[in-house]
């Protein structure tokens, strides 16, 4: 067991300890009422004040026990049955000295019950007191005479106290045992719990590696193609242009950077964000790119992961606009469909070239790992021809917080 195993709180531990000794108050009432013992009110106080004495002797023993919490079970068995017996030794031996006044009471209770007389005398001899009625005297003479006492059961020994302390601290033993087992459940289904907790913040953080890994494999990218397209502009002698992309970049960026790289953001926000990236694109292509965007209201505060539709902007321009003579319209759509958020990137340019037909480049593969890191199978991407040109469309749960 690892050092960071958890103790069970106070208040649990009280809580279990209470429990067990109220049921144990509670049958040993029921049984006295149906054994019809009588002095019941005299029995209860004295049953709860052994009781109150149980309680404190079982906080001992969890005192002692705790110190073992991070022990293997074995070891946490073998301390609970030692610690036991003196505990329940001494929970017998307050049983005995509670209930020792109550004693005479139930023999006088007893011999009332019958009509005999029934006493102890100094020895502690229990005897009980008959008539003496011979043969060879008269009745009347016979009940003047003194009660003859006959002895019923000697006084205990030292050996008969010790037995039936014994054999009190027997049951007691016992009683310790039943909660000193479900003390050791409860701890371990606590231990259970935190660990699971653990395993689930180690795979949180691992996830968040993976997302943050991805995410950042889109930026080189993206930072790559737009350097080159800028390096292009300054080479062909188109400053002012040149300077109006290096602006736009530094708005995207500025914009991009801002999210958490692992984080989710609003639907909005990243068709925005997508918006930023094409008119840096605009500078390269003013006369062939077109953009359209279809983003129903009510569905722009769902989320998604940032920058997700990045690398599927980028090939709509790469594939489409790039490589083609006339004007492209690159449109970002989304719609709810069947209880899920549909998103597609289409552009009505010639298509990716056959060497990517039936597969995923690096940005669609980047895409679809993401999916799978955020939202395992509940995530599906879909990319190919479509009527017009090529479409890639997104399928995510509904995601919505706040």
């Amino acid at each position: 067991m690892n050092s960071e195993t958890p103790h069970l709180s106070p208040r649990v531990v009280l809580g279990s300890i209470l429990g067990v000794w109220l049921i144990y108050f509670v049958l040993t009432t029921i049984r006295g009422e149906l054994s019809g013992f009588g002095l019941e009110w005299e029995m209860l106080w004295r049953r709860g004040l052994v009781g109150l004495v149980g309680i404190g002797a079982t906080i001992v023993m969890w005192l002692v026990l705790r110190m073992f919490d991070r022990r293997s079970l074995a070891i946490k068995v073998a301390v609970a049955a030692i610690v036991a017996m003196p505990a329940s030794l001494m929970i017998a031996q307050a049983n005995q000295w509670i209930f020792s006044s109550i004693q005479d009471a139930v023999e006088k209770r007893i011999g009332a019950e019958r009509g005999i007389a029934i006493r102890r005398d100094e020895a502690g001899n229990l005897l009980v007191d008959v008539p003496r009625a011979p043969i060879d005297r008269e009745v009347d003479e016979a009940e003047t005479l003194e009660p003859e006492s006959v002895l019923i059961a000697p006084a205990p020994t030292a050996m008969d106290r010790w037995r039936m302390t014994f054999d009190i601290a027997l049951g007691r033993y016992f009683l310790l045992l039943a909660w000193a087992a479900l003390y050791i459940a409860i701890q371990a289904r606590a231990q259970a719990l935190a660990a699971e907790r653990e395993g689930e913040r180690f795979r949180s953080a691992a996830k968040a590696a993976e997302l943050r890994s991805l995410r950042y494999q889109v930026n080189p990218h993206f930072l790559f193609n737009t350097l080159n397209s800028l390096s292009a502009l300054v080479m062909t002698g188109k400053a002012d242009r040149a300077e109006q992309m290096i602006q736009t970049i530094s708005q995207f960026y500025r914009h991009s950077l801002a999210d958490d790289s692992t984080g989710d953001v609003t639907l909005e926000d990243e068709i925005d964000l997508q918006e930023h990236y094409l008119e840096i694109e605009a500078v390269r292509f003013p006369e062939r790119l077109r953009v359209k965007v279809d983003l129903p209201r009510e569905l722009a505060a769902y989320k998604v992961p940032g920058m997700i539709l990045q690398p599927l902007v980028e090939n709509s321009v790469k594939y489409g606009v790039s490589a083609s003579a006339r004007p492209v319209t690159v449109s970002i759509a989304a719609r709810e469909e069947y209880g899920r958020l549909v998103i597609s990137v289409s552009d009505d340019g010639p298509g990716m070239p056959s060497s990517h037909s039936g597969g995923f480049g690096i940005g669609l593969a980047n895409v679809r790992d993401r999916l799978e890191a955020r939202f395992g199978n509940e995530a599906t991407i879909t990319s190919g021809p479509s009527l017009s040109g090529y479409e890639t469309e997104l399928r995510l749960p509904m995601v919505k917080h706040g």
